[in-house]
């Protein structure tokens, strides 16, 4: 009594829809993979290449942050590793990948700390 009739589409009417009805139906799905490689893949790539560039131009000396939020100082650069003082004649062996940041030699100290 409260139902509409139902009126099947045939198959026939289906088929002859022809090439540009299908574009039609993924040009959506098209956009959508667009859209997530400039939103999400691109910027990861170029945020990889940055950390890649910053771990191989690494050198003896540079002030850097580990990933745990260690900071240290560069005191050895070998191939896959590197040698980070973390306190005075505290070395420790750091997997250049596990390095998050660089600071540069001689960075200000922030304005809160004391100057000693």
């Amino acid at each position: 009594m409260f139902a509409t009739p139902a009126f099947a589409q045939t198959a026939a009417g289906a088929a002859t829809g022809g090439p540009q009805d299908m574009i039609m139906q993924f040009l959506p799905l098209i956009g959508l993979v667009v859209l997530f490689y400039f939103l999400m893949i691109r910027p990861q790539q170029k945020r990889l290449k940055q950390h890649q560039l910053m771990i191989t131009n690494l050198k003896r000396g540079d002030q850097v942050v580990l990933n745990s939020g260690v900071l240290g100082k560069v005191v050895r650069v070998e191939d896959k590793e590197v040698g980070v003082e973390i306190a005075t004649s505290v070395t420790v062996k750091v997997v250049k990948t596990m390095i998050s940041e660089v600071r540069a030699k001689g960075e200000p100290a922030p304005a809160n700390d004391a100057k000693t």
